[in-house]
């Protein structure tokens, strides 16, 4: 039988009794991971939408608002969680200060991006047909932006979901616990499991945000 898929031992590739075995800690971890996504693009989404309506608002504020983003989004997980860790602790309020920030740079300049993709004569059309500029951004301009908005989104969703595993190392980490765990005993089976389902919650949270995409932007697919 193949190491690779049926050999049932610790020594294999994965152990599949282990995963029978563990399957409630194998939740767990996945809502946890779940969780600490969430958050951190919730949080990182409301914080980037206003620091780009500022950048939007008052143009001279965009280049230092991206080059202190561009700082934090440099900084390695590792050394940034290892600062942190002093002052914040062992916690969720840790490990998010870093997820948050590393959504940052993405999405401001994305927001952004798509705000100024809008063409003049969209928003000169509509300034003549009444709107004011609040209603003209947000009828307008905000749902010409969605396609660049989304594609910032899904960039940072499938770089939270892979850096939520480095947390693991301070105590929280959703699949990073397992792959932790795996590397710690030599055991393949968990470091597989944890790789395999982090990379897969990529790919399905990847996927739902291009299907949020195409049911809420529907003249693009007219325009193909």
């Amino acid at each position: 039988m193949s190491p690779l898929l049926g050999a049932n031992g610790p020594d294999s590739f994965i152990w599949w009794a282990w995963v029978g075995d563990h399957l409630d800690e194998i939740w767990e971890r996945t809502v946890q991971h779940v969780q600490l996504t969430a958050i951190a693009l919730v949080v990182g989404f409301a914080i980037s939408v206003v620091l780009a309506l500022v950048a939007l608002r008052f143009r001279r504020t965009y280049a230092p608002i991206t080059a202190a983003a561009g700082v934090m989004y440099a900084i390695p997980s590792l050394a940034l969680f290892a600062f942190l860790v002093p002052i914040t602790g062992l916690t969720l309020l840790t490990a998010e200060i870093g997820l948050v920030s590393y959504t940052l740079l993405i999405l401001i300049r994305n927001i952004v991006a798509g705000i100024d993709g809008v063409p003049t004569a969209v928003r000169e059309a509509a300034d003549g047909m009444g709107y004011t500029s609040w209603r003209r951004f947000v009828a307008v301009d905000l749902r010409l932006a969605t396609p660049t908005i989304v594609a910032g989104l899904r960039i940072a969703a499938v770089t939270t979901i892979g850096l939520v595993t480095v947390t693991a190392l301070i105590g929280q980490g959703g699949y990073g616990a397992l792959i932790n765990d795996g590397l710690s005993r030599s055991f393949n089976t968990p470091i597989v499991v944890g790789a395999t389902l982090s990379i897969a919650m990529a790919i399905t949270v990847d996927l739902l945000l291009v299907g949020f995409e195409r049911l809420v932007t529907p003249w693009t697919r007219a325009e193909r």
